[in-house]
């Protein structure tokens, strides 16, 4: 029947985008990175029409920059861009930590530290897909403890921008990229909404100073060649 092979097809469509947002937001590319259509349905055992759609997808949700079917690219990041996203997740994660804290259970605490000792072990090994991974994972946790679905939402088409600029520079931040989710957990503990806010704050600003320092580079240097 002609609806259940619409349905399908929509099914297929929402899988392929969802795949490849999760790729973005856990920083499986990073900014430049060319993706290839046919080499994408390969991977996904699909033809080319959902990754297209997909990725048209993408580019109205500004995480991709589509210049021709043969160039397809993760996008650059401006300085003032990347200033206006750390200032609305500030506030946006601010909300998240300090709602996370009225409620967190110690099952929850439990689940955040086991995410960053695995995360500790990743920075170890120099793992920089891993440790990006983990650390969005970490800070996708905490809307989920707060029961915040439509925060989560927004959340995600914000770091469908950030997490291939976090995955850049993960390794050159080195501890800075985790240190200041210990404050984090420790607050939640002690169910204070004030000090997760303000920890998790902190490790925009500070854990994000090398993102910051690899986006004005790259801007000084397009500017130089320009």
């Amino acid at each position: 029947m002609p609806e259940f092979a619409t349905l399908e097809y929509e099914n297929l469509n929402s899988a392929v985008y969802g795949k490849l947002c999760d790729a973005l937001i856990r920083g499986q590319f990073q900014p430049g990175d060319r993706l290839k259509i046919r080499d994408l349905a390969e991977q996904f055992g699909t033809s080319v029409t959902p990754i297209r759609d997909a990725i048209l997808r993408l580019t109205n949700d500004e995480a991709l920059i589509f210049r021709s079917p043969r160039d397809i690219r993760i996008p650059e990041m401006s300085e003032s861009r990347y200033r206006e996203i750390r200032a609305i997740r500030i506030r946006l994660e601010g909300l998240a930590a300090e709602t996370a804290a009225q409620v967190a259970t110690s099952a929850d605490i439990l689940a955040l530290e086991q995410i960053l000792q695995e995360n500790e072990a990743a920075l170890k090994e120099g793992d920089r897909l891993k440790g990006t991974q983990l650390n969005q994972a970490f800070h996708f946790m905490l809307p989920q403890i707060a029961g915040l679905p439509v925060l989560d939402g927004i959340l995600r088409r914000l770091w469908l921008q950030m997490g291939p600029h976090i995955s850049d520079a993960y390794l050159l931040g080195g501890r800075s990229m985790i240190d200041h989710h210990y404050p984090v957990i420790e607050a939640l503990k002690r169910h204070d909404s004030p000090a997760a806010s303000m920890a998790i704050v902190d490790d925009i600003l500070l854990g994000g100073k090398p993102i910051l320092e690899r986006i004005e580079n790259g801007t000084i240097k397009q500017l130089r060649q320009a």
